[in-house]
């Protein structure tokens, strides 16, 4: 069974009369990517700043990264493997290095987060938000890193 085939069953076993409507942007523009070794790179993560509301969009330095992020709310596979390694979904100090080999041309100064919410609606504003976010810090691509 197909994955929107499991959804629209698991939301009508739920009580839901309306099948699950799939968002659709065919209206969304396309900008022709830069030269890396010119680009400014964002960030944005589905975790969460420690000791702040999980579900809330928030955005924070690059500099200095955090050493550490909430992830426990999310699902992800616990057993199998494990969020210590901060680097691996957020790696602003590998895009720090590749801004220093001239690869990339810088990390924006602010991290994003968008946490994940089951709502089209909130999900809409919630990017549209952080869509200028990212414009204000010159972001030219973003590196979107769901966990």
């Amino acid at each position: 069974m197909s994955y929107i085939d499991a959804s629209r069953d698991y939301y009508a076993a739920m009580g839901y009369e309306q099948p699950y409507t799939w968002a659709t942007h065919d209206d969304v523009a396309f900008t022709p990517m830069p030269a890396l070794a010119d680009a400014t790179i964002g960030l944005v993560t589905t975790t969460a700043l420690p000791g702040q509301p999980l579900r809330e969009p928030f955005h924070a330095p690059t500099s200095p990264p955090p050493t550490t992020m909430a992830t426990t709310h999310l699902h992800w596979h616990h057993d199998a493997t494990h969020t210590d390694d901060l680097g691996a979904f957020l790696p602003i100090d590998h895009l720090n290095a590749l801004a220093d080999d001239g690869v990339i041309g810088s990390l924006a100064p602010r991290f994003h987060g968008l946490p994940t919410i089951y709502s089209q609606r909130r999900t809409a504003t919630n990017a549209h938000a952080l869509a200028e976010h990212l414009a204000h810090d010159g972001v030219d691509l973003a590196v979107l890193i769901p966990l």
